[in-house]
């Protein structure tokens, strides 16, 4: 019998271990808020009890694959995911479900079932919700620490470019995440008009 909680505990014993410095915005926390969005898409939609635990292990090994390496991380998170989820009695088929899901969330993101569109919204929920600053907050020091942005306006101009290529895939994030995500492109534009 596959042992989720064992498989959950681990993953975070990893994540809280192995996950190296400077990663503000891809913490240990993220992983958290993600999976308790999830738990939202799982209660609101009724998701069954199978694929609610695959959807959750999505969830907490997303973004294993930093332990390896920050380039390609969803590739290296789902052969890590994989090599868990056998060692704690998961079917082939369930794998194969996750490392999609987990694959799905790569940047532009391209989901093709329903979990893997949740798994994705989940992942990217902040940019339509009042946390959108202090979270992006933390992913500008982080790509200042890895040198991969060096200054606030090229910053502007990443979030700009990158809110505007983005685009959610549950209804439900469409409904309530995007017009917030649309204002932000606005602020972020024209600094004054913020509220």
């Amino acid at each position: 019998m596959p042992n989720y909680y064992k498989l959950r505990e681990r993953v975070l014993e990893i994540l809280n271990s192995q996950l190296p410095n400077g990663l503000y915005y891809h913490s240990v926390n993220h992983t958290l808020n993600v999976l308790k969005t999830c738990n939202k898409y799982i209660k609101r939609q009724r998701i069954p009890k199978d694929d609610a635990r695959l959807l959750r292990i999505g969830a907490l090994a997303h973004d294993i694959g930093f332990i390896v390496s920050n380039q390609n991380h969803e590739a290296h998170g789902a052969a890590i995911t994989e090599e868990l989820m056998k060692s704690y009695g998961f079917v082939q088929s369930d794998i194969k479900i996750v490392k999609g899901l987990i694959l799905a969330t790569k940047v532009p993101q391209s989901p093709k079932t329903e979990l893997e569109k949740i798994l994705c919204d989940c992942d990217l929920d902040y940019l339509g919700r009042s946390d959108f600053y202090s979270i992006g907050n933390l992913l500008f020091e982080e790509l200042k620490f890895y040198s991969i942005v060096k200054s606030e306006a090229q910053w502007e101009q990443i979030q700009i470019d990158f809110l505007e290529k983005h685009h959610f895939h549950t209804k439900f994030a469409i409904k309530y995440r995007q017009p917030h995500k649309e204002r932000r492109i606005e602020e972020l534009k024209n600094p004054n008009s913020k509220a």
